[in-house]
């Protein structure tokens, strides 16, 4: 098992396993003294995991119980986070009691928020099962839902105590869904790592993904760990999520998975600030090829200006302009806000 640890307001690990799934209860037992633990889980992870980890729980000593929401995007809401509301009432969880997220990116986010505000914040744990969450999501603290208007509009920082990571679980990940993380996974390369970027072009992802998940984490924490607020730094981790978000936006939320998103938002604008000299040239057919090499998409059916239209509200947004995150090559990025009146120019539309 691997640990790496994360130093920021409230510190805490990532342990790192195969197998250590089944071992939950005892690893977080040592971290709090809570009585209640409420397991939040979606309909597609709760069949496959969630007795497991509540027989775990309970072995620890730990009153156990277990809600689950639809899978998917859609769920990820205030009225599904209200639910969850009633659950931990109904159930006596105090502030002393801690929330188990089990699942994926909208699971962790969704449990998170709702650790974040319940009695004004209690304790939570990620066990992330899917890759997009392994690798990005369940690291770093940001929790939300979504509003009709947009992505993680509605958000607190929330820490978790902890973060199990067991590879083990992605042998249960629909194969769209592990293409969903590599989006993710690919990022890092793009913004801070050519190492891994080269290795994921040499080697197959499934091959190496105990490395990968490993490599990116470590990204992430060191971001995180320098900007923990999302002030500064922190905003390199948004590559590709603006036209991303807006993808998903424009698709109502389905088909579009969000890793997908991002793949094609980056994609797009790598080929844009290629254009323009802002990026090192070959970077976009190098970025391409990648993404084609693990079935993600580069770029969109939908016309751009409705692309770049529906940016408008993204949490980036500063007032007069929005922060793109821009590669100037491979491993290498910086942020640059384009003036909201330089937008048609910049993007041809």
């Amino acid at each position: 098992m691997k640990t790496i640890h994360v130093s920021t307001g409230r510190s805490y690990d990532i342990l790192i396993g195969h197998g250590i799934i089944e071992r939950a209860g005892e690893l977080i037992r040592p971290l709090t003294k809570a009585i209640r633990a409420a397991v939040v889980s979606d309909t597609n992870v709760a069949p496959i995991y969630a007795q497991g980890v509540i027989s775990s729980l309970e072995k620890s000593g730990f009153d156990t119980s277990l809600f689950v929401f639809e899978a998917g995007e859609a769920s990820k809401r205030l009225s599904t986070v209200e639910k969850i509301y009633s659950h931990l009432f109904d159930n006596n969880l105090t502030r002393t009691d801690i929330i188990v997220a089990l699942g994926g990116g909208v699971t962790g986010d969704m449990a998170g928020f709702a650790a974040a505000t319940y009695l004004r914040g209690i304790d939570f744990v990620q066990i992330p099962t899917s890759l997009l969450a392994q690798v990005d999501s369940s690291v770093g603290g940001k929790t939300a839902v979504d509003l009709p208007t947009g992505k993680n509009l509605v958000g607190a920082f929330w820490q978790p105590r902890l973060v199990i990571i067991d590879p083990d679980t992605l042998t249960t990940l629909p194969e769209k869904f592990f293409r969903d993380g590599l989006g993710e996974v690919v990022k890092y390369g793009c913004i801070r790592s050519l190492p891994l970027f080269e290795r994921l072009e040499r080697e197959n992802a499934r091959d190496i993904i105990d490395d990968v998940i490993s490599e990116c984490v470590s990204i992430k924490r060191d971001v995180v760990e320098h900007d923990e607020r999302d002030t500064g730094e922190r905003a390199i981790l948004n590559f590709g999520h603006t036209l991303g978000h807006a993808l998903e936006k424009l698709h109502g939320y389905e088909g579009l998975t969000h890793g997908e998103a991002v793949a094609a938002g980056a994609a797009i604008l790598t080929r844009i600030s290629e254009s323009h000299g802002i990026t090192e040239p070959g970077t976009a057919q190098r970025l391409e090829a990648l993404l084609e090499k693990y079935g993600l998409p580069t770029g969109s059916e939908l016309p751009l200006a409705d692309i770049i239209s529906a940016t408008r509200g993204d949490k980036k947004s500063t007032g007069k302009g929005i922060n793109f995150v821009f590669l100037d090559k491979l491993g290498s990025c910086f942020i640059r806000k384009i003036e909201s009146a330089d937008m048609p120019e910049f993007f041809g539309v």
